[in-house]
């Protein structure tokens, strides 16, 4: 269940990291990037700026430019006009995948230099943000392929004469990224609304905002046309909201916490703008006592922590069948205590800073309520003596899932492990969520797999293994957790219209 030593109350963890030199700090971003309007960089028309800070440090890392409403106007304007004019809808699905193909191959020559940007500003470890890197550029190489094999139909009718069904493209596309994943989850939604035809118009979060911004200059390069592109990094309220509230964008996409997704819906909804959300998540990972419980105890905490936790599939709930709890707990805690904890830069590092000082302090928060609760921290949950905003992951115990750490997602590098009694209360616990975006199943017998994942009300599950997300396949959840798909063939029906035409022949 972990040594003493680890299990320290919020009251013994200091008050803040301690800002000790480090002679490995790498050097200060030195590039200023201006927002990207119609494909063409220019300033913010306020002259606003975003100062970046660097997890790892504390430290700002760069500037960038801040729109505010006119930008969003002039992005707008733009989009809508390369639009309506047809200057990338009307070319060829075809000439359209080649210049999405050009794109991954454009991501995939800056791989090193992306992703040593994606780990300084994001605080992922540097192997981390080198797949997720080659993830995107797979993704533009996906939707190049997939543009032209978006097929109508014919629909045999009564009337003389012959009814098509034709997918259009939908339009202005508002795509709203958020900063756990940023370059990659803006392409899952970039990738497949460029290959439909619309124009898009990417919100980065303020955060993570400079690989949207070098997505963007990508984009034009390979040749998609400049006002059919444009990245405003802003704040939410101003950029966001402009954005939703819009009759001139046909659609927005969404990727972040369940009460702005809700907010999205109420906003959009007077212009009747299609909406699709890829919200929270509090997903269970359930382990039955006839499966390779001990495979599971080691694989399970990186699908907790990961990304320092700060993940929508995160598993953050670990159901476990009560006559191998103790063993498991044990072997769980284990695992977690041998993570490595370091530098975004150094090669060895798994857990890397979490994104902000206010997001670990959230973290710490429910550590101190899920000790009110009854839970016993077993291992992590401590801020190491060194700059940046660092927590090392924390294993919960004698968790119930009535408590506020088993319901509210925390996004942050806690897990919770929860007993239970059988099948059916196991499948109970795990659908006693608002959530329902992900997870997994552990037991080695068929028929429990299929009954219980049938069972389990949640958008993603796997069975034996944690791995959520394959680019041909749809994300998405249930519940709480939003509304639609990404990924795969399915995303392409959020960005494209369906029309009816019959043609007489009489």
């Amino acid at each position: 269940m972990g040594t003493p030593s680890h299990r320290t109350t919020l009251a013994q963890a200091p008050a803040g990291p301690v800002r000790v030199p480090l002679a490995h700090h790498p050097a200060r971003y030195r590039a200023f990037m201006d927002l990207l309007i119609g494909g063409t960089a220019r300033p913010a028309h306020a002259g606003g700026t975003l100062q970046v800070i660097e997890p790892s440090t504390g430290l700002e890392l760069t500037t960038v430019a801040s729109g505010d409403a006119t930008d969003v106007d002039a992005a707008i304007r733009a989009a809508r006009e390369s639009f309506d004019a047809g200057v990338w809808a009307n070319q060829s699905a075809t000439a359209r995948g080649k210049v999405l193909l050009k794109v991954a191959g454009l991501v995939r020559e800056r791989v090193e230099e992306i992703a040593t940007l994606e780990a300084r500003n994001a605080g992922k470890p540097i192997g981390d943000a080198r797949w997720e890197i080659n993830a995107a550029a797979d993704v533009f190489e996906y939707y190049a392929g997939a543009a032209n094999k978006i097929f109508g139909e014919t629909v045999p009718v009564q009337d003389a004469g012959i009814d098509l069904v034709l997918r259009e493209p939908v339009g202005v596309c508002a795509l709203i990224v958020p900063w756990n994943f940023p370059l990659l989850i803006t392409t899952w939604k970039t990738a497949p609304a460029l290959a439909c035809g619309n124009s898009v118009i990417i919100k980065p979060a303020s955060l993570t905002p400079l690989s949207a911004l070098k997505l963007g200059e990508i984009l034009v390069e390979a040749g998609v046309p400049e006002g059919c592109v444009s990245v405003l990094p802003g704040p939410g309220r101003i950029i966001g909201d402009a954005l939703v509230s819009d009759p001139r964008v046909d659609k927005i996409g969404f990727t972040g916490e369940t009460t702005t997704g809700a907010s999205i819906l109420r906003a959009s909804s007077e212009n009747i703008t299609r909406v699709s959300l890829e919200l929270g998540g509090k997903s269970a990972c359930v382990v039955f006592a006839d499966a390779d419980w001990e495979k599971a105890a080691a694989e399970t905490p990186m699908s907790v922590f990961a990304n320092t936790g700060q993940d929508c599939c995160a598993r953050s709930r670990i159901v476990v069948e009560a006559s191998i709890y103790d063993d498991f707990v044990a072997a769980f805690a284990r695992t977690t205590e041998a993570l490595r904890i370091g530098k975004p830069l150094d090669e060895s590092t798994e857990i890397g800073p979490m994104i902000s000082a206010a997001q670990r302090q959230v973290s710490l928060d429910y550590l101190a309520i899920g000790r009110e609760e009854g839970a016993e921290c077993v291992t992590g949950g401590v801020m190491p003596d060194d700059p940046g905003f660092y927590l090392s992951p924390a294993v919960l115990a004698g968790v119930g899932n009535s408590m506020r750490v088993a319901q509210e997602e925390i996004f942050g590098p806690v897990a919770s492990i929860i007993p239970f009694r059988d099948e059916a209360d196991a499948i109970r616990i795990a659908n006693d969520t608002p959530y329902g975006l992900s997870g997994s199943v552990w037991t080695r017998d068929l028929g429990r797999a299929l009954r219980v994942v049938k069972s389990i009300r949640t958008g993603v599950i796997s069975v034996n293994t944690n791995r959520s997300v394959r680019t041909e396949a749809p994300f998405g959840g249930y519940k709480h957790s939003g509304l639609g798909r990404e990924l795969g063939m399915h995303a392409m029906s959020h960005y494209t219209e369906v029309k009816n035409v019959f043609l007489s022949s009489e």
